[in-house]
């Protein structure tokens, strides 16, 4: 049969898919809050691949697998658990530690902590528009103290800002859909990019996966591991097999400056990192030296009295934006197809498959697009400021869906260094002024780390389905549900938790108050010290881009340099910083499988690595349900 053929026989997707799918995802969400939010411990989707969605995938796996051999009953075919594995990364991800955990928090916050020492009354309340905060006093005493959600008057409370949130966060992923289908066929089908993220995911979706022995060795070996160091957390006589992260701290100048190093083993990040192309991590592992070796070489030169220098947030981020430039370079044959199938008269380009017509994505792209700066604008920003603030989120986004699809990090998180800060940096907050700043400031769950980032997962989504056979169509309107379902399941979860427990009494600090606090803090700080021009870090913007540049300059004249601009990005970052030592065991791995046993050997050894992240997910996945269960803290394998 045909590949073609083959595709039409699999793109059959069950009604049932879609429910099993949407009973899940507040399920997953209610899961992921409690380990991340509540509990603070495991923290999914502060990683690539997150481990709830892969123990889903694992238990209906197993599920289908003994159905088929018991009652010879397919439950699922690979395409179906890959729908599912896709709308539950996506809504736990809109869920997760960098989107939605941060927003209810912060919308009540400048009302039920405003004191006449902070001004917060004085200095902004007048600025932030009604219909996205909650300023009333009683509803909040119950988030806050502890209560229930279903009274009249709390849900009456509520129930405007999360009408006008959930059109404002659904415009934002439809145009991260219409972003992704434009750029889908260069970045999946052209490029031919390597994905490593979903290459589990895409082994477990087929049952063969299960039978080879070499994952069970990975798996096994990493469960007893895990097993035995839950039980040492639990019970400490037991002893422990190896802590997982150690530190080492230069205790003389100039060197002194590199602060911490750690040196972590965490089995899933080794096995994430062999998955990756050998440049790449070799790159990862080499430009997290070379960050550290600017603050030793500003110490030298004695430049650290500098406030910033060598101003390392500046510079990954203007290394996100390249990123996001080069692509868009190398992706302009695609962009100049779209471009004739946009203005072309008579339809002359097939675009059988394709999503949808170009037509209809630039259209829905910019229907959706004047949505969300329409209702920025009735919020009070600016158009120009709403106009930048979204085109530099968007950059940001299309920079990180790019490094995930190319380079396969296992985290990338950039805190603190979203749009806003970079509008402040360059033009400064007295031209920007109070409005723009305030509104801005709402914003800060889409841009306060990019943990859990959408729009990687949508593209990865359509990557996964021509793997497994999936109509692309079917694939949009997955996302489109699991985008739809998991705001709102958010939001229901993200409420019945804090009135049900009191965010001010059993949840912890570090996690929902402070997430409230952080934007209003620093707009305080804006407001009562207004700013011109950050020069130095409008520079290093500036550095960071232009290095990029030069790296992908580099990669395109000497087929030898084995540098990425992407791996440079990411790499300035407080997780990569947790986990470079195992990004190097793991390009130590790979590079003796290749050099000493050459492709084949390497492709024997991939399921024993698959088995490393799979143990550690399902080991640690369980570990977290008998806490949550029983209401005891039980080990986090990642934290």
């Amino acid at each position: 049969m045909s590949m073609k053929g083959l595709s039409r026989r699999r793109s059959s997707i069950g009604v049932h898919v879609f429910l099993i799918s949407m009973i899940l995802i507040p399920i997953n969400i209610y899961w992921n809050v409690q380990m991340e939010l509540v509990r603070y411990s495991g923290l999914p989707t502060t990683i690539s691949l997150f481990f709830n969605v892969i123990f889903n995938l694992l238990v209906l796996s197993l599920i289908n697998i003994i159905a088929k051999r018991l009652f010879r009953v397919t439950l699922f075919h690979s395409g179906e658990l890959s729908i599912i594995y896709i709308m539950l990364s996506i809504a736990s991800g809109i869920g997760g530690h960098s989107m939605m955990q941060i927003l209810p928090p912060m919308l009540g916050h400048p009302f039920w902590f405003a004191t006449d020492e902070n001004d917060w009354k004085n200095l902004f309340w007048k600025y932030l528009p009604r219909w996205l905060v909650v300023d009333d006093t009683k509803a909040l005493s119950g988030y806050y103290e502890g209560d229930t959600l279903y009274k009249i008057e709390y849900l009456k409370a509520w129930l405007l800002p999360v009408a006008s949130w959930f059109a404002i966060i659904f415009t934002v992923l439809l145009i991260m859909l219409c972003l992704n289908m434009l750029i889908r066929k260069q970045w999946v089908e052209n490029e031919k990019l390597s994905y490593p993220i979903i290459q589990l995911p895409m082994e477990m979706a087929h049952s063969r996966f299960y039978l080879n022995r070499w994952m069970w060795i990975g798996f096994v070996l990493v469960a007893i591991i895990d097993l035995l160091n839950g039980l040492h957390f639990l019970f400490p006589s037991i002893p422990q097999v190896f802590s997982k992260r150690y530190y080492f701290r230069f205790t003389e100048d100039p060197f002194l400056t590199m602060g911490n190093l750690p040196f972590a083993l965490y089995p899933f990040v080794i096995g994430l990192g062999f998955l990756i192309p050998l440049d790449l991590s070799f790159s990862c592992w080499l430009f997290f030296w070379f960050w550290k070796l600017q603050l030793v070489l500003a110490n030298i030169i004695g430049l650290r009295a500098l406030p910033g220098f060598p101003y390392l947030h500046s510079q990954a981020i203007g290394g996100y934006i390249g990123v996001t430039l080069v692509a868009l370079y190398v992706s302009r044959p695609h962009l100049l197809v779209v471009c004739k199938r946009l203005f072309s008269l008579g339809k002359i380009l097939d675009e059988s498959n394709e999503v949808m017509s170009h037509r209809a994505i630039i259209g829905l792209l910019g229907v959706s697009s004047i949505l969300l700066l329409a209702l920025c604008y009735k919020s009070g920003m600016s158009m120009t400021a709403a106009s930048a603030f979204f085109l530099l989120y968007f950059l940001i986004s299309l920079g990180i869906t790019r490094m995930r699809a190319e380079l396969g990090a296992p985290v990338h998180d950039i805190h603190y260094t979203g749009p806003e800060q970079i509008m402040v940096w360059i033009v400064g907050t007295r031209r920007l002024g109070a409005a723009n700043l305030t509104v801005m400031s709402l914003f800060w769950f889409l841009t306060r780390t990019h943990y859990s980032h959408v729009m990687p997962h949508q593209l990865e989504g359509f990557k996964l389905s021509t793997q497994t056979g999936v109509d692309q169509r079917k694939v949009a309107f997955a996302i489109v549900l699991a985008c739809a379902v998991g705001v709102l399941s958010a939001f229901w979860v993200l409420l019945h938790i804090p009135y049900r427990m009191g965010a001010l009494t059993q949840i912890p600090w570090p996690t929902v108050n402070a997430f409230g606090v952080e934007p209003w803090r620093r707009l305080e700080a804006w407001l009562t010290n207004p700013s011109s021009t950050n020069y130095p870090e409008t520079i290093f913007i500036g550095v960071g881009l232009f290095f990029t540049f030069f790296l992908m300059f580099m990669r395109m004249k000497f087929f030898w340099f084995p540098l990425y601009p992407a791996a440079y990005a990411v790499t300035n970052s407080w997780a990569i910083h947790n986990i470079w030592f195992c990004l190097f065991i793991a390009w130590m791995a790979k590079l003796a499988i290749l050099q000493y046993g050459g492709l084949r050997a390497h492709q024997k050894a991939t399921p024993f690595f698959l088995g490393l992240i799979l143990g550690e997910f399902t080991v640690g996945s369980l570990w977290t349900i008998v806490g949550i269960l029983l209401g005891i803290p039980t080990y986090g394998f990642y934290t």
